[in-house]
């Protein structure tokens, strides 16, 4: 099937849209987890008939793509000297960076103290704290998964691949191929709003796009989700 890219404007805004024709009777429209918005219309549908459709559900389709914004991880630059502040299970340290005989990073009364052995540089201290948010990430975000899967296997589903990366402007994803990816920045918000994206990624294996039965079962996963989501949105990181 070959898939073609259009476009329509919905009041001030542009609605990229990629349009695959296949034998079917009806139209569909979905708004998937990393904000792509695909039309599969029947063989013939006249393209101007396939923009007025989407065009209707213009407001539809902005309501979800604007709701993958809380996944546009906010982070201020850093410039990793002494006395800024870095987040950390959504609480707020300030840095504290040392000379000391060996590297290391610890957490104590409400400071992040950077100890380096040799250059204080900001490059060698961001080298530092990015090696102690990964090896924290890798355990929190592991815990987190053992706290949301529960209600997922017993459905049967099939186990996604626990990832941890660095992602530019997305919290999670889930890909075609089960690897479920949260971004390492996560582990600077709330332990709840971790659990809120690890839950939001697992619906995604029963629902793909943002319809109204993933929103079901996210309620019925997860019935605080709302309220996690709205601290997200808040979180700076």
């Amino acid at each position: 099937m070959k898939t073609l890219p259009y476009s329509i404007r919905y009041g001030e805004q542009v609605v990229a849209f990629e349009l695959t024709y296949s034998h079917r009777k009806t139209m569909q429209i979905a708004v998937y987890p990393d904000g792509k918005v695909v039309v599969k219309a029947p063989e013939g549908a006249p393209l101007e008939d396939v923009k007025k459709r989407v065009l209707r559900r213009g407001r539809w389709i902005k309501k979800q793509l604007d709701y993958f914004q809380q996944f546009e991880p906010r982070t201020p630059p850093r410039r990793y000297v002494s006395g800024e502040t870095h987040f950390y299970l959504g609480k707020r340290y300030r840095l504290k960076i040392t000379s000391g005989e060996e590297s290391s990073v610890k957490l104590s009364r409400g400071v992040l103290r950077v100890s380096v052995k040799d250059s204080t540089s900001p490059e060698t201290v961001k080298r530092l704290l990015d090696l102690w948010y990964a090896e924290r990430a890798a355990a929190h975000f592991s815990a987190s998964f053992e706290r949301c899967w529960s209600p997922f296997e017993k459905q049967g589903l099939p186990q996604p691949n626990l990832k941890i990366r660095a992602m530019k402007t997305r919290w999670g994803s889930l890909s075609a191929k089960g690897n479920l990816t949260l971004n390492i920045a996560l582990i600077r918000a709330p332990r709840e709003c971790i659990d809120y994206v690890m839950t939001h990624e697992l619906c995604h294996l029963v629902h793909r796009n943002h319809g109204s039965g993933f929103y079901r079962l996210l309620e019925q996963t997860m019935p605080s989700w709302k309220k996690h989501k709205a601290k997200l949105e808040i979180t700076s990181v």
